[in-house]
């Protein structure tokens, strides 16, 4: 047993547990933030995307243990108050979604390539990006769209030269 400090969406959480739980059961099980989906505990699928010290992780390869310390940044902690972040309000918009499950981890690494990228994004460089995050429904040509919406909106608000 070890116990395991993270800020979670700005918030500090400490909890005992065992020293095999990984980041997604800290944060489903231990936590109750069930917005970060268990699919595949392989890395294929990016249904378990978080932000991780500033980085898209897939949380079912983590060991809690190993990210003591750091923070953790997941699909509930996005909004502020009642207002979507704007990849979220692009993906409600642009119809990004289809059954849902995909989605929070879709959502959590379009949040980490838009920054990466100071929102200067194609449609190849996200379909790239977005190889890691498997959608059974979509076809992704939604969610390339609303990726392309919110980093237009994130140009302007952070007044980035498109070349």
């Amino acid at each position: 047993m070890s116990t395991v400090t993270l800020t979670v969406n700005n918030t500090p959480q400490t909890r005992e547990i065992e020293d095999r739980t990984l980041l997604v059961h800290f944060l489903r099980d231990h936590l109750g933030l069930t917005g970060t989906h268990v699919g595949c505990d392989t890395t294929q699928c990016g249904a378990c995307t978080v932000i991780l010290d500033g980085r898209a992780v897939k949380s079912c390869t983590i060991l809690a243990v190993a990210a003591d310390g750091g923070s953790v940044t997941t699909i509930e902690g996005l909004a502020t108050g009642d207002r979507l972040h704007d990849v979220q309000t692009a993906f409600h918009e642009c119809h990004g979604l289809q059954c849902g499950f995909c989605t929070p981890g879709m959502i959590m690494a379009s949040v980490d390539m838009i920054r990466r990228h100071d929102g200067v994004l194609d449609e190849h460089t996200i379909r790239h990006e977005l190889e890691g995050n498997l959608c059974r429904c979509t076809g992704y040509h939604n969610i390339v769209e609303a990726v392309l919406m919110a980093a237009e909106k994130y140009r302007g608000e952070h007044h980035v030269a498109v070349e």
